[in-house]
């Protein structure tokens, strides 16, 4: 495995593969179990794998946690080469000195969720993701579904910019008691990593009420009466259409819908989503629907 912090370096290794199928996991570092998969499933999937790690300032806005991120190199560089990456690139800088002055933007499908309360969040993250892919140019990249909006923002970059990469998700990789692993997850103490898993019981709830019938308030209802107990207020929860993202107006659809939540527990700031299987008129029986897969 090498280490490369250089973008010529970078790509005179990579264009001495020819057929070579190159998958990118993009990451900011403090890796965990759930980049871990990520990391795993492009092994599967490709036959060179680079792991990026790079703290994106243009994705953090004035007041967040962009001095105080986690990083975690040497530790990040153990895994890796545990895991059979092939490179890590490790960029000190992807932007001009006098600052990036031609970026892209993210329309609609950041308007709503983390986009309402992060302006701008999203343009940085298809900006350097764009970036990266320019840089690696690479077959595949593996992105995590716990960060959903952002998942679905960098398809349709893929699709609307014709871009030939395949951008694949990989499913949230969680505690044993729900919550889902997070670089930040290392900010909570003791008793606020403990309220903290009862942000994915809510949803858990949301896909039990959902099944069992009930309507798309009373599925909403109660996860908020379960977070409440626990002294959690979310930024939002949202019942959505997976493709838009737009709120949903019924569970009786046959368009597959995610319920996804952004709360904090003490200042730390966690999201997470799960997808709804309900039964209704048009998804009488969701265990046989593809769409609840």
């Amino acid at each position: 495995m090498k280490v490369i912090s250089s973008i010529t370096e970078l790509q005179h290794e990579l264009a001495s593969f020819d057929k070579e199928q190159v998958a990118l996991v993009p990451t900011m570092g403090c890796l965990h179990e759930g980049h871990i998969s990520l990391i795993q499933k492009a092994k599967r999937l490709a036959d060179i794998v680079v792991v990026s790690i790079y703290v994106n300032p243009l994705q953090f806005g004035v007041n967040e946690d962009l001095d105080s991120y986690p990083r975690t190199l040497e530790t990040d560089i153990a895994m890796c080469e545990r895991e059979g990456v092939n490179f890590i690139f490790h960029p000190q800088n992807l932007y001009p000195e006098d600052g990036i002055q031609v970026g892209l933007h993210v329309g609609g499908l950041s308007q709503g969720l983390c986009g309402a309360s992060r302006q701008g969040h999203f343009d940085g993250v298809v900006t350097v993701v764009n970036i990266l892919f320019n840089i690696i140019q690479p077959q595949l990249a593996i992105f995590g579904e716990k960060d959903f909006q952002q998942l679905a923002i960098i398809r349709r970059m893929v699709a609307d910019l014709h871009m030939p990469v395949e951008v694949i998700g990989a499913e949230t990789v969680r505690e044993e008691d729900g919550l889902a692993k997070s670089s930040r997850n290392t900010y909570l103490n003791a008793e606020q990593r403990k309220q903290a898993a009862e942000i994915s019981t809510a949803l858990t709830l949301m896909q039990q009420a959902a099944t069992e019938g009930l309507s798309l308030e009373d599925t909403l209802d109660i996860a908020l009466a379960h977070l409440k107990q626990f002294d959690i207020q979310p930024e939002y929860l949202e019942i959505c259409y997976t493709d838009s993202l737009l709120p949903a107006q019924s569970l009786d659809t046959d368009k597959p819908l995610r319920a996804l939540i952004a709360a904090k527990v003490g200042s730390t700031r966690l999201i997470d989503n799960m997808p709804l299987c309900p039964t209704t008129a048009a998804n009488p029986d969701p265990e046989d629907n593809p769409l609840c897969a």
